[in-house]
């Protein structure tokens, strides 16, 4: 009987094992055909890559030539308000110099000249300028400028170049220190 029962291990467990390499060989093979493709692979990539790459140079030439319209076509308009020193002693209750950037609280003398050296020397300047110029700004004295929040300034300088003199003194008496 042993005989018998050894007889059909003999012969299961190897075709168990050759089943098995069979689909493990299958699987490996399989995984290896695709490097044989390699060539076709390459030219299909090829091909995208060119497409991709006129594709590419259309835009950049249409960006260019845009460009090249756009200024000509779009000229910024500048409107130049008329300064009315007498309506601004009126509401702010003092003397005021056109584009005397020490109008806007917090800009003292020293901090003007500091945007006079970076070239902003008018209201409308500094209503331009972002909140981040004026960090950098103040930036450049030094230390000592640390302590002043430039977030208003822009804003300030607005109303003073649009003369809303009754709107800036209203925010500076509301907004003590130029803080927002």
């Amino acid at each position: 009987m042993a005989f018998e029962n050894m007889s059909i291990w003999c012969w299961l467990i190897p075709i168990l094992i050759g089943i098995i390499c069979g689909i493990l060989g299958y699987f490996l093979g399989k995984g290896n055909s695709k490097g044989s493709n390699n060539a076709s692979d390459i030219q299909i990539w090829k091909d995208k890559n060119a497409k991709l790459t006129a594709e590419l140079d259309d835009c950049s030439a249409k960006v260019a030539a845009s460009a090249i319209v756009a200024p000509a076509a779009k000229t910024p308009t500048v409107t130049v308000l008329a300064f009315n020193a007498g309506a601004a002693k009126a509401i702010i209750g003092k003397k005021i110099k056109q584009d005397d950037l020490k109008v806007v609280e917090g800009i003292g003398p020293k901090i003007e000249g500091l945007f006079h050296s970076f070239d902003i020397k008018t209201w409308q300047a500094l209503s331009d300028v972002s909140v981040a110029k004026c960090q950098e700004v103040l930036n450049s004295g030094g230390d000592r400028y640390r302590i002043h929040d430039p977030s208003s300034w822009p804003m300030q300088a607005k109303m003073c170049y649009e003369g809303k003199w009754e709107d800036l003194k209203r925010w500076q008496d509301k907004h003590k220190h130029g803080k927002l």
